[in-house]
């Protein structure tokens, strides 16, 4: 029987991407909406990633059976001392719309010469096990802000930022493309990694 891991998110494209990651494993991944967890929210008032990562898996964790993994993401711009950082989703309020984020990170980096317009995002994941040990992965993706929007693919900051090696911004790239260098698909490699040692620890038990 495989063992069930449970996504704290019910964004129906990180569903699909985990699943990808961790095909040839034997576990079912289903979303918090699949178990009928819809309403299911956490607030996100950690000081890092990681905080607001490990409470969304460890709130879940006690509702379900199963393996949790959450995640949380920012970006960090390193000319305005790594903002919007944490609070990367609700950088311009908190019902701010992507376009809102954008529009206040390119007014920050107005007067900003493209070579110090360096950044990075970076993905977390916690996970919580059966018997409530958790841990976390990270997964870190470099570029730089560019000076306006490029492309209409991906969602949030994507149209400004271009990865390290590429003249394509995310919002630019096909998904297969931004997936394969992306920072949250870092961390879930990181994250198969503990997976495929988990099993073997449970297969020595």
């Amino acid at each position: 029987m495989k063992k069930r891991i449970i996504l704290s998110s019910g964004n129906a494209h990180k569903v699909k991407e985990i699943k990808g990651i961790l095909k040839d494993l034997p576990f079912e991944v289903v979303s918090k909406n699949d178990l009928g967890y819809e309403d299911f929210d956490v607030e996100e008032d950690g000081s890092t990633l990681e905080e607001n990562a490990l409470k969304k898996a460890e709130e879940l964790h006690k509702l379900t059976k199963g393996i949790v993994i959450a995640d949380d993401t920012g970006l960090y711009v390193d000319a305005i001392k790594g903002e919007p950082g944490v609070y990367s989703a609700r950088y311009a309020g908190e019902d701010a719309t992507y376009a809102d984020n954008n529009k206040k990170l390119l007014n920050k980096l107005r007067n900003v010469p493209m070579e110090k317009r360096t950044a990075y995002f970076k993905t977390v994941i916690a996970i919580v096990f059966e018997d409530g040990s958790k841990m976390t992965v990270e997964g870190i993706c470099k570029g730089h802000i560019a000076s306006q929007e490029r492309g209409n693919r991906g969602f949030g900051y994507d149209p400004l930022f271009v990865p390290e090696g590429n003249d394509k911004s995310f919002a630019e790239m096909s998904e297969e493309e931004k997936n394969k260098i992306s920072h949250r698909s870092n961390a879930l490699k990181h994250l198969r990694i503990k997976l495929e040692e988990a099993l073997e620890d449970f297969g020595n038990q």
